[in-house]
C-alpha cells in the first residue's frame, strides 16, 4: 500500500510538470507569434535611440510663460471629470441594485441590466467621444458626456457586487419583520455598502481625471486638446510644460483619492 501510494504520488508530480512545462511552452509560442505580428523589433528600437533623445532635446526646458494658460486647461479637465463621475454615480446606484441577484427579483430585469452594463463597458470613451464630438460639437461637453456614460457601465457592475456581497443578516431580519423593499434596503443595504460606493466612485473620478487628458486629443477639450494643439505646432517646449503639469496632476489626485478610499474604508 505504501509503494502503491508513493507511485501514484509520483506520477502525479510527474503529470503536473509536463502540464507546467506544456503550458510553458504554449505561453512561449503564443508570445513570439504576437511580437511578430506586431513587427516588435528591439533592433528598431536601438536604432530610434538617437531620435528619442532628439526628440527630448526639444522640449527642454520647458515654456512656463503659457502655465497660465495649462492651469486653466487643467482646471477644466478636473471639472470635466468631477461632472461625469457625478452623473455616471447617480445613474449607477439604481442600476447597481437592478443588476444585484438578491435585491432584484425579476431575472429578465437583471438580465437586461447586466447586458446592458456589459455592452456599455466594452465601448471605449474614446469611441463615444468621437461619436458625441460629431453629435454636439468640441469642448469639453462631448468629453463629459463619454466619460459619463462609460463610467455608468463600471460603477453598476461594482455596485452589483457590493450589493451582492452584504451580510444577509440584517436585509432577513427586517424582511421577517414585516419592511418593505425601500425601507430593507435604506436600513440594512445601504449602511453596508455606502464605503464601497464612496470608494468606487472616488476611484472612478481619479481614473476620469487621466482619462479625460486622452479625450482631449479628439478635440473633447480640457488639458489633451491643448496638448494636441501645441504637437501639432512642434512647439515642443510647451509640450513639455503640459506635460509636466498633467505629471502633477495625475499624480495630486491619486495621492488624495487613495487617502480617502483608506480612510472611508
Amino acid at each position: 500500500m505504501i509503494q502503491s501510494s508513493d507511485s501514484i504520488r509520483i506520477k502525479y508530480f510527474s503529470l503536473r510538470r509536463c502540464f507546467t512545462y506544456i503550458s510553458l511552452i504554449v505561453v512561449i509560442v503564443m508570445t513570439y507569434w504576437a511580437a511578430v505580428a506586431v513587427e516588435f523589433s528591439a533592433t528598431k528600437l536601438i536604432e530610434g535611440l538617437p531620435y528619442m533623445k532628439d526628440f527630448l532635446s526639444r522640449m527642454w526646458p520647458p515654456d512656463t510663460n503659457i502655465l497660465p494658460r495649462v492651469l486653466i486647461d487643467t482646471l477644466l479637465t478636473i471639472q470635466l471629470a468631477w461632472v461625469s463621475t457625478i452623473i455616471a454615480a447617480v445613474i449607477s446606484l439604481p442600476i447597481g441594485f437592478i443588476a444585484a441577484s438578491n435585491i432584484c427579483e425579476s431575472l429578465w430585469l437583471r438580465r437586461v441590466t447586466i447586458f446592458f452594463l456589459n455592452a456599455d463597458r466594452a465601448i471605449d470613451s474614446l469611441i463615444l467621444a468621437l461619436f458625441f464630438v460629431s453629435a454636439v460639437g468640441l469642448g469639453p461637453f462631448p468629453g463629459t458626456l463619454a466619460l459619463a456614460v462609460h463610467s455608468v457601465g463600471m460603477l453598476g457592475k461594482l455596485f452589483a457586487d457590493s450589493i451582492e456581497s452584504i451580510d444577509p443578516g440584517p436585509v432577513e431580519a427586517l424582511r421577517s419583520a414585516g419592511a418593505g423593499k425601500l425601507s430593507t434596503i435604506r436600513w440594512a443595504v445601504w449602511p453596508q455598502v455606502a464605503p464601497h460606493f464612496i470608494s468606487y466612485f472616488l476611484f472612478r473620478f481619479e481614473l476620469n481625471v487621466r482619462v479625460a487628458v486622452v479625450l482631449g486629443l479628439v478635440g473633447a477639450g480640457g488639458i489633451g486638446f491643448l496638448l494636441t494643439q501645441y504637437m501639432r505646432l512642434f512647439q515642443y517646449q510647451k509640450v513639455c510644460t503640459v506635460i509636466l503639469v498633467i505629471l502633477v496632476l495625475v499624480m495630486t489626485v491619486d495621492y488624495f483619492s487613495s487617502k480617502l478610499r483608506r480612510s472611508v474604508l
